[in-house]
């Protein structure tokens, strides 16, 4: 796969999901993507939809593993099939797509919101990385910068973060599984730049369908 891939010639962008609990690295890894690796990235995911979003709404697609709010759960499912809408057309269009995303089946009820994932975009070949980061460097960074108490902070870790830390994760396989607690965000785009060079003949959201 050619490095100027997304160039609005007729080929379509390449997608990367990265899929990770929140403070776990995923939004600076996107970044350095955008910046390290040749294309035309945009960056779509848990922030890029919450920024549409009306207070109603909210946390949207970023609603935590719990099933504390199942009156949202319908607009959460619709959001995801929205989203992933959007990528497909992104990448048709021809452009590289990098989306940051909490996949969980943690809610009052199953959504089947990885399912949906595989069923989408599977075909499209999108790859899936795991983002991993230790519990206490999240709590690190939640305690750096908690958004004016929208990351739970303290000394230990809350319950609902201890669940972000297992739920996330749960049922699923990757293409490939970055711990990006001990590595830079530009040591973690290196790696997915040889995944996207080097990607695996059936990715793993195909397998899973």
């Amino acid at each position: 796969m050619s490095a100027d891939r997304a160039d609005l010639s007729g080929s379509p962008g390449r997608i990367l999901l990265l899929n990770g609990a929140p403070r776990s690295g995923k939004s600076s890894l996107a970044h350095a993507i955008q910046v390290r690796i040749p294309g035309r990235w945009i960056n779509l995911g848990v922030d890029a939809v919450a920024a549409t979003l009306p207070p109603a709404l909210m946390p949207g697609i970023g609603l935590r593993p719990g099933g504390e709010r199942p009156d949202l759960e319908p607009v959460v499912a619709a959001l995801y099939r929205l989203l992933f809408g959007s990528i497909i057309a992104h990448s048709q269009a021809g452009f590289d797509v990098v989306a940051d995303l909490g996949l969980h089946e943690h809610y009052s009820e199953p959504l089947g919101i990885f399912d949906m994932a595989a069923k989408m975009l599977g075909p499209a070949g999108a790859l899936i990385v795991g983002i991993d980061c230790a519990i206490d460097e999240i709590m690190r960074r939640r305690n750096a910068d908690p958004r004016g108490g929208f990351y739970l902070s303290g000394s230990e870790a809350p319950p609902p973060v201890l669940h972000w830390q297992s739920a996330v994760h749960a049922g699923k396989t990757y293409d490939l599984r970055l711990d990006m607690g001990a590595l830079s965000p530009e040591a973690g785009a290196a790696a997915i730049e040889v995944l996207l060079d080097n990607p695996p003949g059936q990715p793993a959201l195909c397998r899973k369908q």
